[in-house]
């Protein structure tokens, strides 16, 4: 099977998309690119059938690396055979893979290499044709030099024999079947840790089981967790008679019961020694696998709704850190997020300067003529959010908002907030990041490791290096869907651009302060290193605010722009005229511009940006209030119906912000009256929503919530 009929087969799509889809990822063509500016040559793929291939390209291609060292490693002992050969390059599927290898591995010392070296692999033979009537006696032959008795020498053919059932690629397939249906996942305590205090929040795993293949994902990486924190003992098992007689109905045959009941007892070792532990370790971690590649999902649907959030746009923000000891910090940004003031205002005890507070951030609101307040909502977020209030502004005028500002310390203490802001600490930063992160979330959150941004679960118990490649890929769907002000952007926004990366998107910030902007796509190309299959990738990405070609601010791409001017040349106007004009946009004859190259999804995408060129897909942020009464956990009592955010969405359900520290979990069976399996078609993150408290436990600060009327 060739990399096309693999991919075909894995994802059931049309064969000539695949192949155009491969070609362009063979020259460096981007996700983003191919879905948005090639869809003739895929059929118009989508970013996820197009992640679908990438996926299966790299798997197909791991594959064939991994079979090229086995038949290396095979031929240099002198015994790959054609036959061997064929089945190795034959075969799809990396696990039956490396069964096919696993005999010809090299091996440490072991019990069956130990018995071959005392020249017993003959007597194995012998008992393995289970024809020999009395394998006493012919055991006796062999019981010379290292081998004192018959009895050891029995045992040293019997491990052979042992080791010879784990490799045989039969045996094992039949016994990871089992293992894949039928194998239970138990977790028993360590008696030793069953008093700490940390592991109570692992108690329902103190004696647990369920079977594997129904275990959810989250339930299964908690109980991973407990055993890498040291709390509990996993196992993973099928019934052991039912594994033993699967076996022998594989190797026993009619013919010596002598022989028969020495391969019956090495059946026995090797299942227990060998088989066991190896298949169930692989079970669990395909399991593992398996749930991290759920908990990804988890992540990234979270990440995406987090960078395609609403944003409030190009406002005068006056940005609150909260605190109560350190007071709060104040920072003030132009339209462009560029920092004008900052200070710090002390409203709280223990200072309890509030009207001098009111007063500073009267002033600033005035000076600064700020259209918008954010409120971090962190440490003294209520109280904030409370004193801000009593300023009585214009509710029109100046819009608060209580951002999330999950991730900002990070941000603060980065590399990249440095560079931004070299003469300021981070409380300043932190600040500066809440108040963009209210203007432009997509902007502002690229800039931090998605990690540390708090959406998802178990996001560091997964494979890090798939969490990383899986994110990263979000981020760059995110910020070319909507696309950059490339005289704007900052450097971590513009590296996500298609076929940028940061060398170039930092020159790219470079050339534009010495140049005094950038004022075409088309100057684009004078950046150093950005030649001309970078200018593809990412010109369609890019937008130019009053550039000096009228199509600069719009997703239409540069290789389209003479195709748009005919258009208008044909309607006998202006280009700048044909733009936004819905009227005259739709008299155009679409079938008169098809080409081979330049079909009908093409031409309804130019036609999309003429009528809205550069428009925002996201929806604008709109300002959210919590209960008066609720400022902590002792205020929420069962019953209560209360306005909340939803800040988190997993497996399991969702959790929503209450305006007090702790988040109240929705879970799944409470989200509506009919049964859902993901809780996605229900909310979605940042979704204002009115919940009912169910039940409260204050001493683990745990609320239950419910959206069910």
């Amino acid at each position: 099977m060739n990399k096309l009929q693999y991919i075909i087969k894995a994802t059931l799509l049309a064969e000539k998309g695949i192949i155009n889809t491969l070609k362009l990822l063979d020259e460096d063509a981007t996700i983003p690119f191919i879905s948005r500016y090639r869809k003739e040559m895929t059929g118009n793929f989508d970013e996820v059938a197009i992640g679908e291939i990438v996926k299966y390209k790299g798997l197909f291609e791991d594959l064939e690396k991994r079979k090229t060292t086995i038949l290396k490693a095979i031929e240099e002992q002198g015994t790959l055979t054609s036959e061997l050969k064929h089945k190795i390059e034959k075969v799809v599927d990396l696990t039956q893979l490396e069964d096919i290898y696993l005999p010809y591995k090299k091996k440490r010392k072991t019990k069956a290499t130990e018995a071959r070296d005392n020249g017993l692999e003959p007597l194995a033979k012998i008992i393995m044709k289970q024809q020999d009537l009395n394998i006493e006696t012919t055991a006796s032959r062999y019981s010379k030099g290292a081998v004192a008795t018959k009895e050891e020498a029995l045992q040293g053919a019997r491990d052979i024999i042992a080791e010879w059932i784990n490799e045989n690629e039969f045996v094992r397939q039949k016994i990871r079947r089992m293992y894949q249906r039928k194998s239970v996942v138990s977790s028993k305590i360590i008696k030793a840790k069953a008093t700490d205090e940390k592991a109570q929040k692992y108690q329902q795993y103190f004696d647990w089981d369920e079977p594997l293949h129904k275990a959810p994902s989250h339930r299964l990486l908690a109980l991973l967790r407990a055993q890498n924190e040291g709390f509990v003992r996993i196992k993973v098992a099928v019934d052991k008679e039912d594994a033993l007689e699967s076996i022998d109905k594989t190797i026993l045959k009619t013919g010596s019961q002598s022989c028969a009941d020495h391969i019956f007892m090495a059946i026995e070792d090797s299942y227990k020694r060998l088989l066991q532990p190896a298949i169930s370790n692989e079970v669990l971690k395909a399991a593992k696998e398996k749930a991290d590649e759920k908990a990804i999902q988890v992540f990234s649907n979270n990440l995406k709704q987090l960078l395609l959030g609403a944003p409030l746009g190009e406002k005068r923000i006056l940005a609150l850190d909260p605190g109560f000891r350190s007071g709060c910090k104040v920072v003030c940004l132009d339209e462009n997020g560029d920092l004008k003031h900052n200070d710090v205002i002390y409203p709280h005890p223990p200072q309890n300067k509030e009207t001098e507070a009111l007063k500073k951030i009267k002033s600033l609101v005035n000076t600064y003529k700020i259209e918008a307040i954010a409120i971090g909502n962190g440490t003294a977020s209520r109280e904030t959010e409370a004193f801000v209030k009593k300023l009585d502004l214009d509710k029109e005028a100046v819009q608060v908002f209580v951002v999330n500002e999950a991730g900002a310390s990070v941000y603060s203490a980065s590399k990249i907030a440095r560079d931004e802001f070299p003469d300021y600490d981070v409380t300043v930063r932190g600040a500066v990041s809440i108040g963009r992160r209210l203007a432009d979330p997509l902007a502002e959150l690229v800039k931090i490791d998605a990690k540390s941004i708090g959406v998802g679960q178990y996001q560091h118990d997964v494979d890090q290096s798939k969490l990383k490649k899986e994110l990263d890929t979000v981020v760059m769907s995110c910020v070319n869907t909507i696309g950059v002000n490339v005289n704007t952007a900052s450097a971590p926004l513009l590296s996500y651009v298609s076929g940028i990366g940061t060398t170039i998107a930092e020159n790219i910030v470079k050339y534009r302060t010495e140049n005094g902007g950038i004022q075409s796509r088309a100057e684009l190309k004078k950046v150093p290193r950005l030649g001309a299959k970078a200018f593809e990738q990412a010109a369609g990405f890019m937008r130019i605010i009053d550039g000096k070609h009228p199509l600069d601010n719009s997703a239409v791409h540069p290789e389209r722009y003479k195709l748009v001017e005919q258009m208008a040349k044909d309607l006998k106007v202006k280009l700048s005229d044909l733009i936004g004009d819905k009227q005259l946009i739709l008299s155009i004859a679409l079938d008169k511009y098809c080409t081979e190259e330049i079909g009908l999804p093409t031409l309804k995408d130019i036609i999309e940006e003429l009528e809205k060129p550069g428009a925002d897909p996201r929806k604008l942020a709109k300002v959210f209030e919590f209960a008066a009464d609720l400022k902590k956990i002792e205020n929420v009592k069962v019953g209560m119906r209360v306005p909340g955010i939803v800040n988190n969405i997993t497996n399991f359900g969702c959790f929503v912000d209450i305006g007090i520290k702790q988040s109240g979990l929705v879970h799944i069976s409470k989200l509506a009256t009919k049964f859902i399996s993901d809780p996605n078609e229900v909310v979605k993150l940042n979704q204002h929503v009115t919940v009912k408290v169910i039940e409260v436990d204050e001493s683990r600060g745990r609320i239950q919530l419910s959206m069910v009327d």
